[in-house]
């Protein structure tokens, strides 16, 4: 390992001293320009030095760099605890939480991607109009005269343009005032006229068709070398526009030859429909100008859903297909479309899911004297002063994609601006890795190529770059508070890499997350290039593929928590194979410690079956989920596994049970052993709790024994204090300067609001009064200071606590600090608290049979780490329940007693099941891309 006092900080960014969080005094350097991955356990301190050292220390070097109203909070933004920071380049920090939930951000306006794009439709798009097809356009002075000066020399020509009477004023009238104008003639059946013959056949009582007579502006040929004739044209050209009001006509003369009659008009318009003219805000869904008028531009309105209508549309019209119409009140609805089904042709007795696109719009809108059910629901809409009907109504009621624009957010004119055939609407709504092709294959004339070049350079290259990092099956238009962290962190990584920057300290949190073995290699493909363009890159990391591909790897360690936070080894992959003992990933890395492979496989004969799947690319597949068994889904990203778990099998379960639910499941039916589940519990990644308060000691329900204990201290009794004192939710003993949180907040207008510790209580959430109460010399303010591994020490003798908080320490959250805010615990961390939760003895009866599903529970875990969860996992089957686990991990596939690996590809070439069987099956599967990895692990 390098002495850091010798470095240049030119060369290297030096830290000396680190003692942030865990950190005991840490020197590292970093070789600018590099490839580092920084790794070790769970909660050795590996984000402490990553996030709360280096990047700290680049932003707050960037505040210095503002103006002075944004200095005047520096004083009290805390600098990292080092001795000195040397050579710390710009810092970017890419984590993986998800930071918006705008119901209107987008993949699409994330990347940026969106704002190229609806500049370049407003420059080189082409309106079509929807009823000929034919381009709509419309002609200027120049365009016009442009067309004249096209024919030969001499050629003569006329300039004329209808003639309208304003209504209600006299004929003759209105001729006298042209006259008075100075226009002098009138075009009548190809023959000019004297405007004042006309007037005087007016007079005397002659019928005069006006409506066929049009105005000679000028009569002229084509001098092309006399410039004062052709301003002389240009001007008739003009007045020609604004007499007739926007139209125009021409009538070429040529000796010889046919006349030629052609008429222009400065109007958008085409099929007697006037177009809007192609500008960004017609393109854009957060403008008043380009949103959809249904929907306001949000893709979704509350109107009737079909899936609660039609809820299992494995039944056909004559099994009562249509829920509201199965009472006998209202079966009369259906009575006339099964009455006269032979005269319709309409097969009544065919599952709904089996009907044809027109049979469908039979039954929702009707046909002959089936009034259909949209009429049905019309007619219950005009009864709401009645009760029954707005029940009624509401049950049928939900968030469903906006019929008037399809869930493309914009305006349906917007569908009318096309390049290449494809309108905005298409291109957000296909894979960006289909619309990385179109841009490619773009095929532009060589004016619109000097507008549109810079722009489809910009779009290319951010495609690319989504395709690069694993994200081709995602949409534009894909709303961004539902992507993954990890989905979320690569499209971060992905708009970086579009922005070209260099010189900058890119900081990143476990950017593998998410990704399927196969699609890490584009991945570190994606991270070098970055490393090219000339900046330092560094990534918080477990995945071994990403180590091997690293310019040297620091591993802190040796555990987590109190007993982390030390410089374990700093060197190439080749020098810690080399050096197994040095630490937890040095003996991981070299083989010599792994994860065994189970001896044996669990049986199982009770399953959950989903039937007919088509949520997002699932392709109508059956899957049968086995009970009392750790279940495995994988398969590449974008494949279908979170679809599968989170959009079918989870909502359609939960409903089977009775709970409700607001999502529903695009499935025909689930079946199997319902009965033997009691429910479902769904540990997601989400935090713990919603308030900041909220922290892992109070979610495992450890706090409630504390505070007992503290309130029967003896100064506890002699003052009265009852355990509510030793609460920092609750009025009484908390701190009421910062309400029990410990911290205040700094709004910050031109940056994230910043969090600093309370002045009034110093960070310590309670009263000083409070905090004379101690128990073994700790006040309450003390425990909550505590790591697990601290408090079980601390707490031995009193069993309801340590019964409470064991489970912390199984599932590998011992270093956790009991106090610590929910808002600062990783993904990961946050689900294994949850895990905790329910293996804390009394969270579930005895009688209770739960299905948990995980969703990529190996998230910020370390090899070493994933072996303790795994048993968590497996304690939680062997008392009777069921486990599906969503998980690219290879190490949790292979203990997994059963895969459904899904795929073969990602988006509209995934959503079939590849393979259902053991781990030891897969590994000799030669289909798919699992297998091959699996089987490289099975030990």
């Amino acid at each position: 390992m390098r002495s850091v006092d010798q470095l240049n900080p030119k060369e290297y960014i030096i830290v000396k001293g680190a003692k942030v969080n865990n950190l005991k005094n840490v020197d590292v350097s970093i070789p600018r320009n590099s490839f580092v991955v920084i790794t070790g356990v769970s909660g050795s301190g590996k984000s402490s030095l990553a996030f709360d050292t280096l990047f700290a220390e680049g932003q707050r070097m960037y505040v210095e760099s503002l103006s002075s109203y944004a200095r005047q909070f520096l004083g009290r933004m805390e600098k990292p605890e080092v001795e000195y920071i040397r050579g710390v380049c710009p810092a970017i920090a890419v984590e993986q939480k998800v930071s918006t939930k705008n119901p209107r951000s987008t993949v699409g306006t994330t990347t940026e991607i969106y704002d190229y794009l609806k500049l370049l439709f407003a420059r080189v798009g082409k309106t079509y109009s929807p009823i000929s097809g034919q381009e709509v356009s419309k002609s200027s002075v120049t365009d016009i005269v442009n067309y004249i000066y096209s024919f030969d020399e001499g050629t003569r020509f006329i300039v004329s343009c209808p003639l309208t009477i304003p209504e209600g004023r006299e004929p003759a009238v209105a001729l006298n005032l042209l006259l008075q104008q100075g226009f002098t003639r009138v075009i009548s059946e190809a023959t000019t006229v004297y405007i004042e013959e006309l007037v005087e056949n007016i007079e005397k009582g002659e019928k005069v068709d006006l409506d066929t007579l049009e105005m000679l502006i000028d009569r002229n040929a084509v001098k092309k070398s006399d410039e004062e004739n052709q301003f002389r044209v240009a001007d008739s050209i003009q007045t020609a526009l604004f007499e007739g009001h926007g139209e125009c006509r021409i009538e070429i003369i040529q000796k010889g030859k046919d006349k030629i009659d052609r008429t222009f008009s400065d109007k958008f318009e085409a099929d007697g429909i006037t177009f809007e003219e192609p500008s960004v805000n017609l393109f854009s869904f957060n403008n008043p100008y380009g949103a959809c008028k249904r929907c306001e531009g949000f893709g979704k309105v509350l109107g009737i859903d079909p899936d609660l209508v039609i809820p299992d549309k494995s039944l056909s019209i004559v099994d009562d297909a249509i829920m509201p119409w199965r009472t006998e009140t209202m079966k009369k609805w259906i009575k006339p479309l099964t009455d006269n089904a032979h005269e319709n042709g309409f097969p009544i007795f065919r599952a709904y899911a089996e009907l044809s696109d027109d049979e469908k719009d039979i039954l929702w809108n009707g046909k002959g004297k089936f009034k259909g059910i949209n009429a049905f629901f019309k007619h219950l809409e005009s009864k709401t002063h009645k009760i029954q009907y707005r029940v009624m109504l509401s049950r049928y009621r939900g968030r469903t994609i906006c019929p008037e624009c399809h869930g493309s957010r914009l305006r349906k004119d917007a569908s009318y601006i096309k390049i290449n055939g494809k309108s905005i609407i298409d291109i957000v709504l296909m894979p960006i890795s289909e619309s990385s092709v179109f841009f490619n294959e773009i095929d532009l004339t060589e004016h619109e190529h000097k507008i549109a070049d810079r722009l489809l350079a910009e779009i290319k290259n951010r495609l690319q770059y989504m395709n690069k990092v694993g994200l081709g099956y995602l949409t534009l238009n894909r709303l961004t508070s539902t992507l993954s962290g990890g989905e979320y962190q690569r499209i971060k990584l992905a708009t970086s890499l579009g922005s070209a920057l260099v010189g900058s300290m890119y900081i990143l949190d476990e950017p593998s997350i998410g990704l399927h073995p196969r699609d890490t290699q584009n991945l570190i493909v994606v991270l070098k290039e970055l490393q090219r363009l000339g900046n330092t890159v560094i990534v918080v990391e477990h995945e071994e593929e990403v180590m091997k591909a690293a310019d040297e790897i620091i591993d802190i360690g040796p555990d987590a928590g109190s007993y982390g936070g030390t410089l374990q080894f700093q060197g190439t992959i080749q020098e810690a194979i080399d050096h197994p003992d040095i630490s937890h990933t040095t003996r991981y890395l070299s083989g010599k410690s792994f994860i065994p492979t189970p001896e044996k496989r669990r049986e199982w004969s009770e399953y959950i079956e989903v039937i007919g799947a088509k949520e997002n690319n699932l392709k109508n597949v059956d899957v049968k989920f086995p009970l009392g068994v750790v279940t495995c889904v994988t398969g590449v990203s974008g494949s279908g596994k979170s679809t599968l778990v989170k959009r079918c099998l989870t909502p359609a379960l939960n409903r089977a049970l009775g709970n409700h639910t607001d999502e529903k499941a695009k499935i025909d039916r689930i079946d199997g052993n319902i009965s033997s589940i009691t429910k479902v519990e769904f540990v997601d990644q989400n935090p713990i709790g919603k308030s900041s308060r909220s922290n892992p000691v109070t979610y495992v329900k450890a706090y409630d024994p504390i505070r007992e204990l503290f309130s029967k201290l003896p100064l506890s009794v002699n003052r009265g204090y009852k355990p509510a004192f030793f609460s920092f939710n609750v009025d009484g003993g908390r701190c009421e300067a910062c309400q029990g949180e410990g911290t205040t907040k700094i709004e910050m207008q031109f940056m994230a609001d910043i969090f600093l510790p309370c002045e009034s209580c110093g960070g310590k959430r309670f009263k000083n009064e409070i905090l004379e109460a101690k128990y073994n010399d700790k006040s309450i303010s003390d425990i909550l200071d505590l790591s697990v591994d601290e408090a079980v020490d601390f707490f031995k003798g009193q069993k309801k606590i340590i019964q409470r908080l064991q489970p912390l320490l199984d599932v590998g959250l011992g270093y956790v600090r009991l106090g610590q805010s929910s808002n600062t615990l990783s993904g990961g961390e946050a689900q294994r608290v949850k895990l905790a939760s329910f293996l804390a003895k009394g969270t579930l009866k005895e009688s209770e049979r739960v299905l948990f599903v995980f969703d990529e529970p190996t998230t910020g875990l370390h090899f070493h780490d994933i072996d303790k969860l795994m048993k968590a996992i497996n304690a939680l089957i062997e008392k009777g329940h069921s486990a599906v686990i969503i998980e690219h991990n290879v190490e949790v596939i292979k203990t997994a007693d059963w895969v459904i690996d899904i795929g073969p590809e990602g988006g509209k070439d995934g959503g079939n099941i590849v393979f259902e069987g053991t781990p030891d099956e897969l590994a000799q599967f030669k289909e798919g891309f699992t297998g091959g990895y699996v089987k490289s692990v099975i030990n």
